[in-house]
């Protein structure tokens, strides 16, 4: 036997080794246990956490609580410290902010790009991560760009949690209303 041979059998054997008959057309408990009706099995596959339920999706349970990204202090704050700057991404459930280039305006050829990235949802120094990229650019458009740690980057990020602390008071303390 040549080795070509022998090559194409080991291949042979794995495809048909691989192939067997599904674990729905098999005889057996899963058969037994399937109901017939339609409803029923969706009402299984819902219990077994196969499917989903929009059952009391459209008023039906009042009792629901949603977190939107207003009711995350942290979130709100830094949107509100860099409301001046041009987004380019704005991404709540992967907890990233990122501003588009901007420049004051003054006729420099700097701009600078914020990155702010959520790692937790307290209140906290270590909750949030301020990324700084600088950008300089010459007359004929060769520009570098560098990650910078300056005193932006950490005015940013004194900014955002003044701001977060004290809607996270206001929050937990609301005023009464006359």
């Amino acid at each position: 036997m040549t080795i070509k041979n022998l090559q194409i059998l080991v291949c042979l054997l794995i495809f048909t080794a691989s192939c067997s008959v599904p674990q729905a057309l098999k005889p057996g408990k899963v058969e037994k246990d399937r109901p017939v009706n339609a409803q029923d099995r969706a009402r299984q596959n819902i219990e077994m956490g196969r499917g989903i339920s929009l059952k009391g999706a459209f008023g039906g349970n009042k009792s629901t609580n949603y977190e939107f990204s207003t009711s995350n202090p942290l979130w709100r704050a830094s949107l509100e410290t860099i409301d001046f700057m041009p987004l380019t991404t704005v991404d709540y459930s992967g907890g990233i902010i990122i501003t588009d280039w901007y420049s004051d305006g003054a006729g420099t050829n700097d701009s600078i790009k914020i990155t702010l990235r959520f790692l937790s949802n307290e209140v906290r120094s270590d909750s949030i991560k301020v990324i700084v990229h600088n950008k300089k650019c010459k007359i004929n458009e060769n520009c570098t760009v560098r990650e910078i740690d300056s005193k932006i980057k950490f005015e940013l990020q004194k900014s955002i949690l003044a701001k977060a602390a004290r809607f996270e008071i206001d929050s937990k303390n609301p005023k009464k209303k006359k």
